[in-house]
Order: C-alpha cells, then structure tokens, then sequence
C-alpha cells in the first residue's frame, strides 16, 4: 500500500516555480542602461502631466506639474549635468514657461513620427541615442522608445508601452514618475541624494 502511495507521489506533475530570472535580467540591464545617460527627453501629457486636459472656452487652458518631478529634473541638469528635452505630438504653448523654469534646452511640438523626431533632436544636441533616455506612457511613443539607449515609462503607461521598457517607474504619469527615473539615474551616476547644490545654480 505504501509502495503505491510513493508510486503515485513519483508520478504526479511537479509543481511549477515562478522563475524570476527575466525580472532580474531586465532591472540589471536598466541600471546599466541609466549609468550611461547624458539626455533624458520627455514626452508631455501622460508623463510629465496626469494626461488629463483642461478645456476653457478657448481651447486648452492649462496643465498641471508635478513640483518634485520638476525639483528631480533641476537636480539632474545640475548635479550630474544630463541635459533635458521634451517631445510631444501637441501644441507646446502651455509648456514653454514650465520648460524655461527648469532648464530644458529643446522642444519639439506636434511631432507625429516620434521615431525620426528623437533621432533628429538627438543629432542636433549632439548626443548619440545610446545615451538618451525616453520617458513616454502611449503606443505613439513607441517608435521613439524603440531608438533609444534607456526607455521609460510611468506606472499606468498602455501595457504596449510598458512591454518595451526597462525602467518602469511606481508612480504615475504627472504624480512623480519623472521623479523616479531622475533619482534612478542621479543614484547611478552621482549618488542620491547628491549634494546640495549653491543657490546660484538654480538661477535659470
């Protein structure tokens, strides 16, 4: 009777266990990715907004920014001297002010081929797509997350999004994603926190 009982136990399927190298491979391939980054661009609605817009009888009336995302992109720019640029397929009118006050260089507006658009600025600013980063949270972003070194992504990004990316932030679009992806790379390459910074630093 024991002897079937043990035949039995020897036939049963073994269980399954969860294999946790995939995970593991992709967080290590992100850190090694980040180490490298000298330009991070940054798509608007979705990522550096909640996405949501907000309509007043004149068409889109105005946005809203995360102030720690914004704290997180300045300590980028200036302790670990990675240079900020924003791609978007609307209109930047709402953004300009928002992008002087941080330091980002460049935007591209209106851009519907995402994919030739971040090559182009990439060119232009003189920085190889290996060592740029893309945060975007949409399928039309997917091109431009295709081309470059890091590619990133808030928490409620489209699952097709997700799906391509090393660096998948906790937080949402607009509610410190970009926060996240700045302390990453600040941690890779200067330490985090970095060091204070003299006041003067900040005058933009």
């Amino acid at each position: 009777m024991a002897s079937r009982r043990q035949d039995a136990r020897s036939r049963a399927p073994a269980k399954k266990t969860r294999s946790r190298a995939k995970p593991l491979q992709k967080r290590t391939r992100a850190i090694l990715e980040i180490a490298k980054i000298k330009l991070l661009v940054l798509d608007v609605d979705g990522t550096l907004t909640d996405g949501r817009l907000y309509y007043g009888a004149e068409g889109e009336a105005f946005k809203a920014f995360d102030v720690r995302d914004g704290h997180g992109l300045r300590l980028l720019r200036i302790c670990a001297n990675v240079r900020l640029a924003v791609l978007t397929g609307r209109r930047a009118d709402l953004i300009r002010v928002r992008c002087k006050e941080l330091g980002i260089e460049r935007i591209v507006e209106k851009s519907r081929a995402k994919g030739e658009a971040i090559a182009a600025l990439c060119a232009e600013m003189g920085v190889s797509l290996e060592a740029t980063c893309f945060m975007g949270d949409d399928v039309n972003d997917l091109p431009a997350l295709a081309r470059v070194g890091l590619a990133a992504c808030p928490a409620d990004a489209a699952p097709e999004v997700r799906a391509v990316c090393s660096f998948i932030a906790r937080a949402n679009g607009g509610r410190g994603a970009v926060r996240e992806l700045c302390e990453a790379i600040l941690r890779a390459t200067v330490g985090w926190p970095p060091r204070e910074p003299p006041e003067s630093a900040f005058a933009t």
